[in-house]
């Protein structure tokens, strides 16, 4: 990947990983409510808890892409994140855009892969 794309998908994914974090801190038990049932009876914490911790690790991945500190390793956790989000919430009209954003985030931890995990899996 070129450097200059690198850099609009990794400022992008961080501007919308940072805002989705800062809207669900806002509204917890709005965002909450997109968590299936038998997601949300797994929860060690209350739901509105599990959204505010959920909002703290989005802002967290966001700022370390916006950043660019740890790059590779914040867009993996992006979109580790993004698989959870998508299984806890099912796939629906809503969340239907997050594949495109773990397709965006599973690139930029590709592209971005230390050499030593690369001779790891040949990638």
């Amino acid at each position: 990947m070129h450097a200059f794309s690198r850099h609009i998908l990794r400022i992008g994914l961080g501007i919308t990983f940072l805002s989705i974090g800062i809207m669900i801190l806002r509204a917890p038990e709005a965002w909450g409510g997109y968590i299936l049932p038998w997601a949300a009876r797994l929860l060690p914490v209350s739901i509105n808890e599990a959204m505010q911790a959920t909002a703290i690790l989005d802002i967290a991945i966001g700022a370390a892409l916006i950043l660019n500190l740890w790059t590779w390793f914040a867009a993996l956790i992006g979109a580790l994140h993004i698989v959870i989000v998508l299984i806890t919430s099912g796939i629906t009209d809503i969340t239907v855009r997050d594949i495109g954003l773990f397709a965006a985030a599973i690139a930029l931890t590709l592209d971005l892969l230390p050499q030593k995990f690369r001779d790891r899996v040949k990638v």
